[in-house]
């Protein structure tokens, strides 16, 4: 028995799509909490600023979502960082370069402070727990 071939088009389109449709909503669900665990980061929010310069004499870095906010932030000499963590896991804001600057850890829901170097330049940094994580400090 043969089937026509019209009409076929159609139905394997529409099939195609309703695939595509649920892979993506399966792709959404979870438990709704934005969180992820340590081995698991869930994808950084793309609203969060790029880059801040801050106003003299003080600077903040939000940690939240496995991500650094701003990613780039520039700094007069000497400037007191203050870094929240926002995540539900420790994190560490360590420069990859000498040892110009780290927090050690910060646990879920803390707040720590740290002196930007004296010398202009940029201190690219990471988490040492999470090495995704990436940020760039630019002393001016």
């Amino acid at each position: 028995m043969r089937l026509s071939s019209r009409g076929t088009g159609p139905v394997r389109r529409a099939a195609a799509l309703v695939a595509v449709c649920l892979i993506t909503l399966a792709g959404c669900s979870g438990s709704g909490d934005g969180g992820g665990s340590a081995g698991t980061p869930p994808a950084p929010a793309s609203s969060a600023p790029m880059s801040s310069s801050a106003p003299a004499g003080q600077a903040l870095v939000t940690i939240d979502n496995f991500t650094f906010t701003p990613a780039r932030l520039t700094v007069d000499p000497g400037t007191k960082v203050t870094v929240t963590n926002k995540d539900s896991v420790a994190h560490t804001v360590t420069a990859t370069a000498g040892k110009a600057f780290d927090t050690g850890t910060v646990d879920p829901g803390a707040t720590v402070t740290f002196t930007a170097p004296a010398k202009a330049g940029d201190y690219p940094y990471l988490c040492s727990i999470h090495p995704f994580m990436k940020g760039t400090l630019t002393v001016r």
